[in-house]
């Protein structure tokens, strides 16, 4: 973009130059750091509502959100058909429909490497859903107090997991290709909002014990930040610089 008119052109020197670059890459290295941590933090109270609820320790406070669930329905019976509806957000079909039209989106205007992770994010985070709910083996409350009955095992939350890792990992990506903090940040909340949602509708319709949810939130939202940092790496070393901050989107230039 040229200089307005009777103002001089601002040129940047190497040495500043030198100073941003690695300004940038010290606040790419703590972002980095920071969700690390973060993701690490998630797998610790995953681990820790698996150990309490192995031991009969939730059992209170599941009863005690499931018979709350059960007599807000029986209070407004609107409440079940609006909890099944977000709770389909949540299915199977819709979140692979949601993941399948992404990773072909990515596939033709982006790189087949991000395709490639996001897919092998959503079908890996299945997968270990399947695992730990083999492990754990706990029983779906029973049938008394759920609006509809479900079959399989209870924790933790294939719904609440599956719609952390598919719905905040396809925010995170549309996030991360807008300018603006606010249009971020929006993304990101409306992102986490269907992934509350979901996770809700499970518990209020008595399919699901509270801390099965908790737990699969918890799962969940750690396995997207781990994939979205490994896509992120991935990213930067395919640039030359494992380190270096990834590119923002830029507004295009006015014309002159």
């Amino acid at each position: 973009m040229c200089p307005l008119p009777g103002r001089p052109a601002v040129t940047t020197s190497s040495g500043a130059g030198s100073v941003v670059e690695l300004r940038q890459r010290h606040l790419s290295l703590v972002r980095t750091l920071g969700f690390g941590l973060m993701a690490a933090l998630l797998i610790l109270v995953f681990a820790l509502l698996a150990g309490e609820m192995l031991e009969g320790d939730t059992r209170a406070f599941d009863m005690m959100l499931l018979r709350a669930a059960q007599s807000l329905r029986a209070d407004h019976p609107w409440v079940s058909e609006l909890m099944r509806d977000f709770s389909g957000l949540g299915s199977t079909v819709v979140l692979t429909l949601f993941t399948a039209i992404t990773v072909g989106y990515l596939a033709l205007v982006s790189t087949r490497t991000s395709a490639l992770l996001v897919a092998a994010s959503a079908s890996s985070g299945s997968i270990c859903v399947t695992v730990f709910k083999a492990a754990f083996g706990r029983a779906r409350p029973d049938t008394v107090y759920a609006e509809l009955v479900a079959t399989g095992l209870s924790f933790p939350s294939g719904h609440a997991t599956m719609s952390a890792v598919v719905f905040l990992t396809l925010g995170a990506l549309m996030a991360s290709t807008r300018m603006l903090w606010i249009e971020r940040i929006y993304i990101v909340c409306a992102a986490a909002l269907l992934t509350v949602l979901v996770g809700v509708s499970r518990v209020a319709l008595g399919v699901h014990w509270a801390t099965d949810v908790l737990g699969g939130w918890a799962f969940g939202s750690a396995w997207a930040i781990a994939w979205l940092l490994l896509a992120g790496f991935i990213d930067r070393r395919r640039r030359g610089d494992p380190f270096a901050a990834t590119p923002r989107p830029t507004r295009a230039a006015p014309p002159d």
